[in-house]
Formats: C-alpha cells, structure tokens, sequence
C-alpha cells in the first residue's frame, strides 16, 4: 500500500472515530469544512487550490496531502501545482520547503498512478 493510501485509510478510519464522539460543535464544523469546498462562484478545482496553498503555509502535512490528493481529483496539472506552491513558498518563505517536497511527494506517487 503506498503513502496516499495508507493515508487516505487512516484519515478514514480517525474521522470514523472522532464522528463517533462528535458533539454539534464539532459536526457544525466538519459540515461547514465540506460545504466550503462545493462548487460557488469559485470553481472547486480553484478552491482546493486555495485550500493547498492555505495548508501550506500553515504547515499542516495532512492538509497539504488532503488537498494534495483533491487537487489531482478535480484535474489540477503539474505545472498548476508547482505554480500554487510557489506562491505558498513566497508568503511561507524557506520554513515550507520541506513542506513543499512531501507536498511533491505525494503528487508523484499520484501521477505515477495515472502513467500505469
């Protein structure tokens, strides 16, 4: 099993359980989270964008590969990504980088994916 899907797996698995013993607050939140990424004004491949460069800078590793991962989903390219990134190293600075390789890490195993 690679990296995506062990991740994807798990993040499964942990949301099972924090739904579990989710008060109101919490699923408010989750709902709030899922609806903020439909499609609006914004189409969803520019909204996961915005959620990459976002958890990017905040240097949230889950985050990045989530989105990382909705990215590829909704059809971003490559050169979109590198593009994205780039913008999060400019307001990040030199403290994303490693961000920035895990976050390229992740979109390799996807893109190998598809060349199979």
């Amino acid at each position: 099993m690679g990296d995506i899907e062990t991740f994807q797996q798990e993040r499964k698995t942990l949301n099972e359980l924090v739904m579990k013993y989710a008060g109101l607050g919490t699923k408010r939140y989750y709902s709030l989270d899922s609806q903020a990424y439909r499609e609006g004004a914004l189409p969803v491949k520019t909204k996961e964008l915005l959620g990459l460069v976002a958890s990017f800078v905040l240097r949230c590793d889950d985050c990045i590969k989530y989105h990382v991962i909705r990215c590829h989903e909704e059809g971003v390219t490559s050169q979109e990504l590198e593009e994205a990134l780039f913008i999060g190293l400019i307001v990040g600075g030199t403290i994303t980088i490693p961000h920035q390789r895990r976050a390229m890490k992740a979109w390799d195993e996807l893109v190998s994916k598809d060349a199979d």
